[in-house]
């Protein structure tokens, strides 16, 4: 099945239609996947009578893509090679009409050096670091004095500490609990006291 990919093929379905379209895909219980499918049906008319008795008239109908159940068929046929992509076609067309020139292949990738050919100028954004890329300019990393108007606050005098910011609260001092004698100190976590 993998030889008649992208073959046009003619499919003969259990209730005697015939689908013809390009194979698109299959898998292992011989589902179909068709593209640009038609269907032929032969209808019998009952009412002209001819020598061979009824006469059989075939409709066509454009059905597109089409999942095709593996079950439902028949038998299958080659109708057709391949189409030639239209890509192919306009690739050969271009390289009809293209002209050659003195082209010249050169490595090319990371760590290699891109040297211009002789006598070219560099192109522009090749001739060193581009602004804006790989980070903010060296003038933007300097440090910088204070902003103007801006004082630093004096330094607190010895033993005081340092006041809250205006409009935050001071927190109170720690004091110790009442009863509380700095020689006795309360057991480690897991001991049991004395006693």
């Amino acid at each position: 099945m993998m030889s008649l990919l992208n073959y046009r093929l003619r499919l003969t379905l259990s209730d005697s239609r015939v689908l013809v379209g390009q194979m698109l895909a299959f898998d292992k219980h011989m589902n179909l996947v068709l593209s640009d499918c038609q269907e032929f049906r032969q209808l019998k008319n009952k009412r002209v009578k001819t020598t061979a008795g009824t006469s059989a008239s075939e409709f066509k109908r454009t059905l597109g893509l089409v999942v095709l159940r593996g079950e439902n068929i028949v038998s299958i046929s080659v109708d057709g090679p391949p189409p030639a992509s239209v890509s192919e076609q306009q690739q050969r067309a271009k390289a009809a009409q293209m002209q050659q020139g003195p082209g010249l292949g050169r490595p090319a990738g990371r760590g290699i050096p891109m040297v211009p050919p002789p006598g070219a100028p560099v192109p522009p954004g090749l001739a060193g670091p581009v602004r804006g890329v790989g980070g903010p300019a060296p003038q933007m990393m300097m440090p910088r004095g204070p902003p103007p108007g801006f004082a630093p606050p004096p330094p607190p005098g010895p033993g005081f500490a340092r006041p809250p910011p205006p409009g935050m609260p001071g927190q109170p001092p720690m004091m110790p609990p009442p009863g509380w004698n700095p020689s006795m100190r309360p057991p480690p976590p897991g001991m049991m006291p004395p006693g």
